[in-house]
C-alpha cells in the first residue's frame, strides 16, 4: 500500500474491530474488499433470511452499523473516513467505498473505539435506576449525525410498542419458515456465527420489554425483578435502501456511546420484520413521522451483574475478497 495510506496491519485490525457491529441473528452480512486507496463494503446476500427479513431491511442496517465500527476504528488509527454510500448502481449489494484521509483522532473517536470491544447485546432485565436526561440527550445528537431520528417511549407509546411486541411474540411461532430461520440462528455452540445460547436467558414470568425468544436459551439471568429498561425507537425520514444504511451507522453510534457511559443495551428489530406491525409502530409511537427501523433496550445492570462472554464472530480472512487492479480505483 502508498506509505500514506493504512498498512495491511492496520487495515485488518480496524476491520477486526468493524465485524464487532451487531447483526439479525448474528448472521454477519457483510464483506470487505481493500483496494490500493480505499475499503469496500457488501452485502452478503448468501447470508440473507427471506422468512424473517424478506426486504433486507435487517441485513442493510446490520452492514451500516458494520460501516460506523469501520469509521469509528479508523478514526481512532488516525484515518479519517471520506464516505461514498450506494456508490454503484449497477451493484445493490455494494454499500459503501471508503478513501482515507490521514487525521488526529479526537477524544470522542478514542472512547468510542474502545466501547466496541465493550459493548454486548444484553438481553438480561435492567434495574430501575433511571438514565440521566442527559444520556438520552447524547445518544439523540449522535443518531442525529446520520439522520436518525431517536423517540423514547413512554407512557401510552411505550404500550402500543411492548403491545406490538407482543404481538409479533405470538404471530412468529405460528410461522414455519420464520421457525426454521431462528432454529438455525439461535442457540449455536462453538461457532462463529448465530445467537450463542450462553448468551440468551430464559423469559421470566415477569413482564419483559423484548419478546423473542431464542432456542434453547442457556444464560442464567439473576434479575428476577421485572425489566425497568427504556425503549428507544430510531426512526428516518424516508424507508430507501440509503436510509437504512444510514439507519444502521446511527444504530451503533447510539449502541456506541451507551456503552461508552457504562449504559447496557440491546437492539430489536422482531416486530418491524412484520409490515402491518411496522405500521402500527410508526403510527401510534412515531406519529407518523419517521419509518422505524430499530428499538433500542437501554439501561444499567445491577452492580453486581458478571459480563456477558466476548460474542462469536468471523475472522476477517473469511470476509475479504479479492479486488483487482479496475476495481481498486473505485469509489
Amino acid at each position: 500500500m502508498d506509505h500514506r495510506l493504512p498498512d495491511d496491519h492496520t487495515m485488518k485490525a480496524a476491520l477486526a474491530l468493524a465485524v464487532r457491529a451487531p447483526s439479525v441473528h448474528n448472521t454477519q452480512p457483510w464483506r470487505f474488499r481493500t483496494g490500493e486507496r480505499s475499503v469496500h463494503i457488501y452485502l452478503d446476500p448468501t447470508r440473507a433470511l427471506p422468512p424473517t427479513d424478506p426486504d433486507q431491511r435487517d441485513l442493510v442496517l446490520s452492514c451500516g452499523a458494520a460501516l460506523h465500527h469501520l469509521r469509528i476504528a479508523l478514526a481512532a488509527m488516525g484515518w479519517s473516513a471520506v464516505v461514498h454510500r450506494l456508490p454503484n448502481p449497477s451493484d445493490r449489494n455494494h454499500l459503501a467505498s471508503i478513501e482515507l484521509v490521514r487525521n488526529r483522532p479526537t477524544m470522542t473517536d478514542i472512547a468510542l473505539n474502545a466501547a466496541i470491544t465493550d459493548r454486548r447485546t444484553d438481553r438480561r432485565n435492567y434495574s430501575s435506576q433511571p438514565l440521566p436526561p442527559g444520556y438520552l440527550g447524547l445518544v439523540t445528537e449522535r443518531a442525529a449525525e446520520f439522520g436518525g431520528v431517536i423517540r423514547q417511549a413512554a407512557y401510552e407509546s411505550r404500550n402500543r410498542l411492548v403491545e406490538a411486541m407482543n404481538a409479533a411474540a405470538r404471530q412468529h411461532p405460528e410461522d414455519p419458515d420464520y421457525q426454521l430461520d431462528l432454529a438455525a440462528w439461535s442457540g449455536k455452540h462453538d461457532t462463529t456465527d448465530g445467537a450463542p445460547a450462553r448468551d440468551t436467558p430464559p423469559p421470566h414470568t415477569s413482564q419483559r420489554t423484548q419478546s423473542q425468544v431464542f432456542a434453547p436459551p442457556r444464560l442464567v439471568d439473576s434479575i428476577r425483578e421485572p425489566d425497568y429498561a427504556e425503549l428507544l425507537v430510531l426512526g428516518t425520514a424516508a424507508d430507501d435502501r440509503l436510509s437504512r444504511l444510514r439507519a444502521g451507522e446511527a444504530t451503533s453510534a447510539v449502541l456506541l456511546t451507551a456503552t461508552n457511559v457504562g449504559l447496557a443495551t440491546c437492539l430489536l428489530t422482531e416486530p418491524l420484520q412484520i409490515p402491518e406491525l411496522r405500521k402500527k409502530i410508526r403510527h401510534g409511537v412515531l406519529d407518523d413521522a419517521t419509518f422505524p427501523q430499530a428499538i433500542i433496550r437501554i439501561g444499567w445492570l445491577p452492580d453486581d451483574t458478571p459480563p456477558l462472554p466476548m460474542p462469536p464472530r468471523r475472522t476477517v480472512d473469511e470476509l475479504l475478497d479479492p479486488f483487482d487492479a479496475e476495481e481498486s480505483t473505485a469509489h
